[in-house]
């Protein structure tokens, strides 16, 4: 009789945190920032996206859940330009009250907790939104939003 181990594979052990840790950190904390101050300012038209093209690889993809109102997916730098100029128009003010960072080689998990003041309505978002971004060559290539609640984004942008 010949038993087969059934139990799955043990997870691997943590990888010690490497320099490309902290290039990864500073690209998204620059991209967080230049997109706090896209948004303020009202996107498109209103404020530069040089800052936030300066993180973005030409091939980034973006994808942004459908049930949205700014939803779908975006690819290159244009079409994030796309998707900060409808986060522009839909809010007014973003600020992170709390982000962690979960960094893994090019992969990295952010944990965001803020608030979002919509324009049209001027109702506040008390929110989370959970990302997963790809950093490549010190430039973002992925990124994959989850919002905690997207009824309650519907309900603080429309009357």
């Amino acid at each position: 009789m010949t038993t087969e181990n059934t139990h799955p594979a043990p997870f691997p052990a943590p990888r010690p945190a490497a320099a490309d840790d902290a290039d990864a950190l500073a690209v998204l904390r620059r991209f967080f920032a230049a997109e706090a101050e896209y948004v303020a300012a009202g996107g498109r038209g209103k404020a530069s996206f040089a800052d936030l093209a300066a993180c973005l690889d030409p091939d980034v993809v973006m994808y942004q859940s459908p049930g949205l109102p700014y939803g779908g997916p975006r690819y290159g730098p244009e079409g994030i330009e796309d998707f900060m100029a409808a986060m522009g128009e839909a809010w007014q003010d973003m600020e992170f009250l709390e982000q962690r960072f979960a960094v893994d080689g090019e992969r990295v998990a952010i944990l965001n907790h803020g608030l979002l003041t919509a324009r049209a309505t001027g109702r506040v978002l008390d929110t989370w939104v959970m990302q997963m971004i790809t950093i490549r060559n010190g430039l973002i290539t992925e990124i994959r939003p989850f919002y905690w609640d997207t009824k309650a984004v519907d309900a603080a942008l429309f009357p």
